[in-house]
């Protein structure tokens, strides 16, 4: 089997060296090229390059590793990208993989998920580290148990218009914007906002939302 063509794009030298040093070690891959930013992995591939992954980081001047993303899912959408960064808000890793990312990893992964990742991302599969999957994985469990109290197996008894005045207190609507779209009296809201709060047997109306959005009345 051939070994796999890694361009490695890293602006710190030290940590450029050290991937290039651990890489080499591996029979299944062939470092055939190093940048510092993306501008020149892009005029490596321009010079005809024949790249398999590229391992970037998103820190990187001139042109960042999301930059990088985006003008290779346009130029060169076939070559695959591992993100390798520092970098662990969910966010960074949700534009990543949006933009086109086949792997994201911390820069604390060992070399055997690295490895792991790179070829992952050779055969066209997502991956993302497990220190991240299961910092996710105890966020979305954190989340669960904040919300569970307003869990509630019983349907609300609502009506027709009550549903409507819970639709409109979710997206933020005060009690006379309701009062207008609805075409009745700020005082009629009101009753149906402390009724909906009495039912829903929450304490206000920041919690009356979390207990709508919980149960599936608000989406």
């Amino acid at each position: 089997m051939e070994a796999l063509r890694v361009v490695l794009a890293e602006d710190h030298h030290i940590v450029r060296d050290g991937i290039r040093l651990l890489l080499g070690q591996e029979e299944s891959i062939n470092v055939v090229g190093e940048a510092t930013n993306g501008t020149q992995v892009i005029n490596l591939l321009d010079q005809g390059l024949e790249v398999d992954v590229i391992l970037a980081d998103l820190n990187m001047p001139q042109m960042d590793g999301m930059t990088l993303l985006k003008t290779l899912q346009t130029r060169y959408p076939k070559v695959n990208v591992v993100i390798l960064s520092m970098l662990d808000q969910q966010k960074y890793v949700f534009e990543a993989f949006s933009e086109g990312a086949k792997a994201y990893l911390l820069k604390s992964v060992g070399v055997e998920e690295l490895l792991f990742a790179l070829h992952q991302a050779n055969n066209g599969q997502k991956y993302l580290c497990t220190e991240l999957g299961l910092q996710y994985l105890e966020d979305t469990v954190h989340r669960q148990n904040q919300f569970s109290e307003y869990l509630d197996q019983t349907p609300l008894d609502l009506s027709s218009r009550e549903a409507e005045v819970l639709q409109l207190i979710g997206e933020g609507l005060t009690n006379n914007e309701i009062a207008d779209q609805l075409f009745i009296s700020k005082r009629t809201v009101e009753g149906h906002r402390q009724t909906l709060i009495e039912k829903a047997r929450v304490r206000n109306t920041a919690s009356l939302i979390r207990y709508a959005v919980v149960n599936g009345y608000l989406k």
